[in-house]
Formats: C-alpha cells, structure tokens, sequence
C-alpha cells in the first residue's frame, strides 16, 4: 500500500483473502466452503458447515450461503429486509463488519439452517467478540466507539499482507487519524467499487465515494470487511511507531517508514520489481 503518489497510474498493492484452516487440510479464502459428510460413494456429499474466512465482504458472504444452502442467487441478502439483525446504531442495518469469520453448522437438532439463522449466528457471535471486556475496553483505550474499532481492523485486515504486520497497519491508520492525514488505503476504493485488485489508478483515487478515502478525511462509515480476532487485537492494540507510509515490496518484506522519501524510494523498488514480473492476462 501507498501513499501520495504521483499524478500518473500506478500500480498499488492490496492484500486479499486469509487462510482459513479445516481439519487437517488449508482452504483458501475467496470460494465458498462447504465442509462435507463422508461420502458411500452412493450419492453425492452433502455440506454440514461453512466456513466464512476472515476478510470476506458482506457480499461474499452473501453468496457463499445462496451456495451452501442451493438457495437461487440473491436470496440471503433479500432476507436482509424480515431480520433483526442486533447491530449497533452506527451500523444503520448494514451487517458489514459484524458476520463474524468462523465455521457454522448447516444443520442443528434436525433443523436445517436458513439464511436468517446462519446470518443470525454469525452477527452474534460478533457481538460475543466485539463486547468481550478486552475489545470494549481496548476501543475505549483509544478514544473509539467499538463500531470505529471494527472499522480500523477490517481495513487492518485488507491492508496486512501477514498477521505479524497487523500492528504496525493499525498504527499507520491511528497516526494518520491523529495528524489530519487522509487515510489514502487502497482497499476502502476496492471496496467502493465492488472489486479486488492490485491496481489503483489515478482515476480511481478521484471517485466519488464516502470511501474513497484518498479524498474523505477519517474513517470510512462502515467496515470494509469482517474482520478475524487478530485484526481487532492489532486495532485495538497497536505497537508504539511512526511510521506514516508501507509497501510491500514483494511477498513477506512490507516496508514501514515515517520518512517520505524513504517511502518513495521503497515504491520505486516495488515497481521495478512489478514492472520485471509477467503481468496477468486481463
């Protein structure tokens, strides 16, 4: 991720998806798991849980229920509008944030689950997390709300290329909050726009979007993700730093700097480094 780039595209870095571990096996983030029955080999397996990896938008969420429960496309975000959903006030009805990552039964006491029960479950289990005494506390620590707390670790959560640079992400976010600095994160336009990418370009940092945080100042109105456990510690917690800009220039060396020209100098490098590997086709 960077910061105050020049007028010209350029190519910035987001960090998408996490890995979430089942059984003995790794599944990862960004398809809809359905962990299964074991099969006769006489019909087909059929899912008893889903896993929701941590980073997932509301969206994804959405469809990965559809999916589990082999609903019509569409039908658990409609269900939005019969629920209850006990969200705080600042979220205006907007799950986003609050559906908690973690594994959820598919079926309970003989009961199939419906999008309402699994949404539900995972908005509680949020709830249980989010008001625990460290969390509640450690916002408070921070002059926060814990919804403003959520906010910062679901970017901490799209930021962090690992869990070792949550810290230091959050303590970018804090010491930009604290000198008036627009955020500049790459992730709060992905998330305007609905897609994930490691491009940015210059157009991109001028829509016109309460998320676009290259041109708002603060924190987005809601969270951009739902955040796992480690991104709420590194919100609530971050290391003493300050550092002001990071980039990754390639995998496991993020670069976190308060100098700007360092920083410059750090974003050079990562694209020479893109500018030499083959680019995906489009």
């Amino acid at each position: 991720m960077y910061f105050n780039t020049p007028s010209r595209s350029t190519i910035r870095l987001t960090r998408r998806g996490r890995i979430a571990l089942i059984a003995a096996g790794a599944v990862v983030a960004g398809t809809a798991v359905a962990v299964p029955l074991l099969s006769t080999g006489e019909e087909e397996a059929k899912p008893i849980s889903l896993v929701i990896p941590e980073g997932w938008r509301a969206n994804q969420v959405y469809d990965a229920v559809d999916k589990a429960l082999a609903l019509p496309p569409g039908s658990t975000k409609k269900s939005l509008d019969k629920l209850d959903l006990k969200l705080p006030n600042e979220a205006e009805g907007n799950p986003e944030g609050y559906l908690f990552p973690a594994t959820y039964p598919l079926q309970r006491d003989g009961k199939k689950a419906t999008p309402e029960s699994l949404l539900s479950a995972m908005v509680d289990t949020a709830n249980k997390k989010f008001s625990a005494a460290p969390i509640a506390a450690g916002a408070q620590r921070n002059a926060l709300n814990v919804y403003q707390a959520v906010t910062i670790a679901s970017i901490v959560q799209a930021e962090a290329g690992s869990e070792t640079d949550m810290g230091k992400v959050a303590r970018v976010v804090f010491n930009r909050l604290e000198r008036g600095m627009p955020l500049q994160m790459d992730s709060t336009i992905n998330y305007a726009l609905g897609r994930s990418t490691i491009r940015t370009s210059e157009a991109d940092t001028r829509i016109e979007s309460p998320y676009n945080s290259y041109q708002r100042m603060g924190l987005p109105p809601t969270p951009i993700a739902n955040p796992g456990e480690e991104a709420m510690r590194a919100a609530i917690s971050p290391p003493a730093g300050d550092w002001l800009y990071f980039v990754t220039v390639k995998p496991g060396d993020t670069r976190f700097t308060a100098d700007y020209a360092e920083h410059q100098r750090n974003v050079a490098e990562f694209n020479a480094r893109q500018k030499a590997s083959p680019q995906p086709k489009k």
